[in-house]
């Protein structure tokens, strides 16, 4: 493995971060916004989805009493 000038790998770590397109803060405040929304209409379809599988199993099992 070739080895690797500290100093010139630093500079080519520094080269590379400046080509980087860094969001602003308004689109990352809009992408955290939208990530917990989606994760609270998840949780929230989720939950239906448990009550109406829930609520079916125990009339199905009631009928068998």
């Amino acid at each position: 493995m070739a080895q690797v000038n500290p100093l010139k790998f630093v500079q080519q770590v520094r080269s590379e971060v400046g080509k980087v397109t860094w969001p602003s803060r308004r689109e990352v405040m809009l992408t955290t916004l939208m990530v917990f929304l989606m994760a609270v209409l998840t949780a929230a379809f989720f939950s239906v989805i448990d009550i109406v599988i829930r609520t079916g199993l125990q009339t199905l099992l009631g009928l068998f009493r």
